[in-house]
């Protein structure tokens, strides 16, 4: 049986994060948290920290549904964090790479288990959303 927090520890935690979100830097935490939780970021931190470097074609490829504008932005977000890291080779035509950097692996390492956490329990949001609409008046 999986084992759950309990009340003190949930509240233990979130005082936790309260106390590292507001200390220095805020507005920075807040933009990185921004975007790193953004479903697109966890895509390309995942695909790069799987299958490794890849050009931007093969990423927008291996990632269904991503839009060339949003990748873009997304890579620069990555990039600019230090999580990817892009290189340039000097041929003709040029090549350029995608590569998760060593902070980008220590994300990839805490955000798995939610990727586990969600496909253990694939079967009940489907479930859930099922009941919802069949439910909902409208």
């Amino acid at each position: 049986m999986e084992r759950l927090m309990s009340d003190e520890e949930i509240v233990k935690a979130w005082d936790d994060i309260c106390k590292v979100l507001n200390k220095d830097q805020d507005e920075l935490k807040r933009d990185v948290l921004n975007h790193v939780g953004n479903k697109w970021s966890l895509f390309v931190i995942h695909a790069l920290g799987i299958d490794g470097k890849m050009r931007f074609s093969n990423l927008q490829n291996h990632i269904n549904g991503i839009s060339q504008k949003m990748l873009t932005k997304c890579l620069r977000e990555l990039e600019r964090d230090g999580l990817v890291s892009r290189n340039i080779y000097p041929e003709v035509p040029p090549r350029v790479e995608y590569e998760i950097t060593t902070l980008g692996r220590g994300l990839l390492v805490q955000v798995t288990p939610l990727w586990f956490w969600i496909a253990d329990n694939i079967n009940e949001f489907s479930e859930a959303r099922s009941n919802f609409f069949n439910n909902s008046t409208i």
